[in-house]
């Protein structure tokens, strides 16, 4: 995979570098986008492929991308398909960063350095090129507007987006309530994109510890049927005024 290309962790994250701050916006969901968005770039690639809800590795010759030959790698020595959700939700954290330090190699944003309260050294990171961030936000804008299926790198970045919470970051307002809605229901013109941009919702709601089926028979399970006893009141009984003392 030749540098010509930026792949869509690289754009997940220059989308949510804010340019007054040189923050970065939702960083604790951004680890959990940039670990999906490596899954839909493989994918693309034709190293991996999605089998039911795991991720299984088809292909496993080095892309030549760094971040991404040790993603790969790591699916690699599985051995088997992974959940994506266990993936994604793996201890892998610290992706922003390592793609921070890797967009810097690349030149496309620079470290500046400052203090907190005049104590606590900081970094942050300002684009060098912002036409480059204008022009993925404006691809995000006309699938938007237009309602035409975008492509497919386009629609995994658009759920991608949606899934770390960046909607209110890039159509703050209730102005942008619409576009939001928009960028929500780009979801299901990718369907490698669905599937991981649903696995990083799963693992912020904390429901990844079993598939998807599971949990709709668990839930099932759990609601009351027509022969059911409803739970009665519990009275404050000697026990408990025991306790109390």
């Amino acid at each position: 995979m030749g540098r010509s290309r930026r792949t869509i962790p690289e754009e997940l994250l220059l989308l949510a570098l804010d340019p007054a701050t040189g923050t970065t916006a939702q960083p604790q969901s951004l680890d959990l986008g940039l670990a999906g968005a490596q899954l839909v770039e493989l994918a693309l690639a034709g190293r991996i492929a999605p089998d039911g809800d795991r991720i299984a590795v088809v292909m496993p010759r080095p892309t030549g991308d760094p971040t991404l030959d040790s993603a790969l790698e790591l699916l690699r020595r599985r051995g088997s398909p992974v959940r994506a959700v266990h993936w994604i939700g793996g201890p892998r954290l610290g992706l922003r960063q390592i793609y921070l330090a890797h967009l810097e190699r690349c030149g496309m944003v620079h470290a500046v350095a400052g203090q907190m309260c005049g104590v606590l050294p900081t970094t942050r990171y300002q684009a060098t090129d912002t036409a480059i961030s204008r022009e993925i936000r404006a691809r995000l804008d006309s699938a938007i507007r237009t309602g035409v299926p975008p492509d497919p790198r386009t629609a995994a970045l658009a759920a991608l987006a949606h899934a770390v919470g960046l909607g209110k970051h890039l159509y703050p307002g209730n102005e942008g309530r619409s576009s939001r809605s928009r960028l929500r229901d780009l979801i299901r013109h990718d369907p490698m994109g669905g599937l991981v941009a649903h696995a990083v919702m799963d693992v912020q709601n904390g429901v990844a510890a079993q598939p998807r089926r599971e949990r709709a028979s668990a839930a099932q399970a759990a609601r009351p049927t027509a022969n059911a006893v409803p739970m009665q009141p519990r009275r404050a009984g000697a026990m408990e005024r025991v306790a109390a003392h």
